[in-house]
């Protein structure tokens, strides 16, 4: 940081909201300042070692196809890598990896030095500057002012972070981190509300103390898949992971420890993520069932630590051991570091815009934790979002917005800002209602192009995208061209329990069939396989094609339905209205109006307690 620089973008936090943040606004071409109370702690992963899963591989893989940096750093630091779902459909197909936590933080700190737009400070913000109603930069606990054309809030859990660990309780954004004071305070008197949520974190544990061996082992895919659409050199590493269960005996001595659970015992006031509980919260919430399931995760490659998922717990430390030593293959465990709860400050979503802008201050975005979300790949999207939009604002350009039929990111902020959320938000393949359209296989053909109108994603990942896209239509055109006869493929398709064909068929017609795919076909016709490897076709490619081939009616309604629906999204309502004045729209439906302030009548639509017959009277009032 020079002295008396003057930023475009001032970034505030250095967790995974914060690190794509400062990446896109300083890509994009604005002077970025990225703030951090610990330098050394950029991109932490601070519960679990791992991207991806169920929805948030889809993030993960919009991200990158808009060029964004988690899933390249994902795939550099990655030490398992498994493809979820896949006996679903390709709709709930989910990427997940183990990642090496050091290496992550490693790869995302030279991503971030190797931008000459982004600047680095080590320090505290306590307060951001404002005037009339526009920020104009941060003040920090030493006093400094430094000036910007916009502020990023990523925050993460430590905007008045308080840790518990049985009775114990005590300031921290992160054990061993101290919170950021200051900023609730301010923000609450410039408007803002805000409320408390919780999160936590299990113990980590010694590795040369665990039995694997009574475990059961859990590889990864064979073929290691990846996150990036672009060619990044992987570890070539399928590090296992290893399931196991607690028990009557562990939930017993477990429940010993509720008279001093800060959960319990009223100690902690936020509210914690439904789809992520503590342990103690699992036993009580679910009485009825004697185990649950826990996964042991290793923590990199040069490392004993070991994560025990599924294991998030505020209780003492001598009950969690105590608990742990009654596991299957856990007897003999030692603890590097107790689990912990945390509650922090957050500011409901429905005070912002679709851009992540807040509606009270100019130029001020917010993104992550500080939304009341939960989640690496949550996070990281909305400081994707937040630093494209805080660069095209200070440049007066058109502001960037996902649609819910353009991408999970989309979903996952109109959720934030039209719904709201009283507990912590993670992403879910059922959020989003044009789920086919939006797999985690097609992010670059729905966003790369969009990535690099904007700036953000490389000429050279889009030339590679052109050349995929050309390598799709030519192989369904072959296919659709090219026959099999019944001497070549009946053998395979009554191994697969389908009808034998009497005449010459074409491949693409075998394809839509149920249990027979393209890889079958390549073992039967030549033709086929000749093609493939004349035209050096990879699974990719070939996936991509059987999905299209499969589900292309399917794809075509979905497509269809998100264009009728999208229709209202065009329609926008008039800004400053009177809702009180519309007489014959419920009460109710003027209160959530007016306080959500929704852009267009689809956005207003989706407002709980706004009905139907409330939303034609919208209509009208629009002249439609």
């Amino acid at each position: 940081m020079k002295k008396n620089e003057k930023y475009d973008v001032i970034v505030v936090g250095g967790g995974h909201a914060g690190c794509e943040a400062a990446h896109a606004s300083g890509t994009i071409g604005s002077k970025t300042l990225l703030i951090s109370q610990n330098l050394e702690t950029i991109a932490r992963m601070s519960c679990n070692p791992a991207m991806g899963g169920v929805a948030k591989g889809q993030i993960l893989r919009e991200i990158d196809a808009l060029g964004g940096g988690s899933g390249i750093i994902t795939d550099k630091s990655s030490i398992q890598f498994r493809m979820l779902n896949k006996s679903k459909g390709p709709a709930m197909w989910s990427p997940r990896a183990q990642c090496d936590r050091k290496i992550f933080e490693k790869e995302w700190r030279k991503l971030l030095e190797s931008n000459v737009n982004i600047d680095f400070c080590q320090g505290t913000v306590e307060n951001i500057i404002v005037e009339e109603n526009i920020v104009k930069g941060v003040k920090t606990k030493m006093g400094v002012s430094i000036y910007s054309k916009s502020v990023i809030l990523c925050n993460g859990t430590f905007l008045n972070g308080i840790i518990h660990l049985g009775k114990e309780n005590y300031k921290g954004g992160r054990s061993g981190e101290a919170p950021a004071e200051g900023i609730t305070k301010q923000l609450i008197n410039l408007g803002f509300e805000n409320g408390r949520m919780k999160t936590g974190t299990p113990p980590r544990l010694d590795g040369r103390t665990i039995n694997y061996s009574v475990m059961e082992k859990q590889l990864g895919d064979k073929n290691i898949g990846s996150f990036s659409y672009t060619n990044i050199k992987k570890i070539e590493v399928n590090k296992p992971c290893y399931i196991t269960h607690t028990s009557k005996e562990v939930h017993s001595i477990l429940k010993r420890g509720f008279k001093d659970s800060p959960m319990f015992q009223g100690r902690i006031k936020g509210v914690g993520p439904r789809y992520c509980p503590s342990i103690e919260d699992k036993i009580e919430r679910f009485s009825e069932k004697n185990k649950h399931q826990l996964f042991v995760e290793p923590e990199g490659l040069e490392t004993i630590e070991t994560y025990l998922n599924g294991f998030s717990t505020s209780l003492p430390e001598d009950i969690q051991l105590k608990a742990l030593r009654k596991i299957n293959g856990l007897e003999r465990v030692k603890i590097f570091r107790a689990g912990y709860a945390i509650e922090y400050d957050y500011f409901p979503p429905t005070q912002l815009k679709h851009t992540l802008e807040t509606k009270l201050i100019k130029n001020l975005f917010f993104c992550g934790q500080i939304n009341g979300t939960t989640g690496y790949e949550e996070a990281a999207a909305q400081g994707l979002i937040c630093g494209i939009n805080a660069s095209l604002n200070i440049k007066n350009k058109k502001e960037f917005i996902l649609n819910r039929n353009q991408a999970y990111i989309g979903v996952l902020i109109d959720d934030l800002i039209t719904k709201g959320t009283e507990e912590p938000y993670r992403m879910f393949t059922s959020r989003a209602e044009y789920r086919l359209l939006l797999r985690q296989d097609n992010a670059d053909d729905r966003l790369t192009e969009i990535g690099y109108n904007i700036g953000l994603a490389s000429k050279e990942r889009l030339l590679e995208l052109k050349i995929k896209k050309k390598k799709i239509s030519n192989l369904i055109e072959f296919v659709s061209k090219q026959s099999i006869s019944p001497k070549e493929v009946n053998g395979m398709l009554v191994e697969k329990g389908s009808a034998k064909i009497k005449q010459k068929t074409k491949i693409k017609s075998i394809v839509t069939r149920p249990h027979v795919g393209i890889y079958d076909l390549i073992k039967c016709s030549k033709n086929l396989t000749n093609y493939i490897e004349e035209n050096k076709l990879n699974q990719i490619i070939i996936e991509q094609v059987e999905i299209q081939i499969k589900y292309g009616g399917y794809l075509i309604k979905e497509k269809n339905l998100a264009e009728k629906i999208n229709k209202l999204e065009k329609i926008r309502i008039p800004k400053g209205i009177d809702y009180s004045k519309l007489h014959s729209i419920s009460s109710e439906a003027k209160e959530k109006l007016e306080n959500i302030k929704p852009v267009t009548i689809g956005q207003a639509s989706r407002i709980s307690g706004v009905s139907p017959s409330d939303i034609n009277i919208l209509l009208i009032y629009t002249g439609r």
